[in-house]
């Protein structure tokens, strides 16, 4: 059972890594076209709309963001699954597949109302020891609703440099009034997979997050629900919410 699980979740990892791979060492496989010659053309017309937007526009625009839009759009346009990520964006994949982040620590879903609901603070995080709890639902972040925002996009709210802070307004269920909770951001190392055993026989295994090191993880969480039952005969694999 356990070389059959390890070997499933290698599959993952696999795509994980994958990604991680073709973003770093595109730029060594890429190869010229046949035909060397530049479409002047296009790339004199190109010029000219950024020339436009430039001088006429009605809200200054920074060059930056500019060109970092339209390498976007270009490399969007190839396919579903290409995608240009800046500086900022990749540094944020590579915090999600190395499990260390700089946040609040704790793991969300979008409840049925559209509102963030508190999976889990994750434990001795800051969002533990300011006091937030399983069930809570943030109805607010740093002043701005979140009611039917993009988990995505509350995520990078919550998120931002170490010793920053961030005040989740939150609605909960014995409480008559909102709750404030102004929360230092830390770097929170997540551990991506937790075991239990459930009952004798029985155990669950939990992946919240497919990263660097899940497969070893979950090997060593296998071999210790063994050493506690040897006579294991299930096994409830949850992945609830792993993205």
């Amino acid at each position: 059972m356990g070389s059959t699980f390890k070997n499933s979740c290698l599959v993952g990892m696999g795509v994980v890594a994958g990604v991680g791979l073709t973003m770093q060492f595109s730029a060594l496989a890429f190869k010229p076209p046949v035909d060397a010659s530049m479409p002047i053309a296009e790339l004199r017309q190109l010029a000219d709309v950024y020339g436009v937007i430039k001088s006429t526009y009605v809200e200054p625009v920074e060059d930056k963001a500019l060109l970092s839009e339209a390498i976007a759009g270009m490399v969007a346009s190839l396919d579903p699954h290409s995608a240009y990520l800046d500086p900022r964006a990749y540094r944020e994949l590579r915090e999600g597949t190395e499990g260390r982040f700089v946040g609040v620590g704790i793991e969300i879903a979008v409840s049925e109302d559209g509102y963030i609901e508190i999976v889990s603070p994750m434990e001795d995080s800051p969002a533990y020891h300011a006091g937030i709890k399983e069930g809570d639902l943030i109805t607010r972040i740093d002043g701005h609703p979140v009611q039917g925002t993009p988990i995505d996009d509350a995520i990078k709210r919550m998120r931002g440099e170490p010793g920053t802070r961030v005040t989740l307004t939150v609605a909960r269920k014995d409480a008559p009034e909102p709750l404030d909770f102004t929360i230092e951001r830390r770097e929170i190392v997540q551990k991506s997979v937790k075991a239990k055993m459930v009952e004798p026989g029985y155990a669950w295994l939990r992946i919240a997050q497919f990263q660097e090191p899940t497969v070893d993880d979950m090997a060593a969480r296998l071999q210790a629900l063994y050493r506690e039952d040897p006579d294991l005969k299930g096994l409830v694999l949850d992945l609830r919410n792993d993205p």
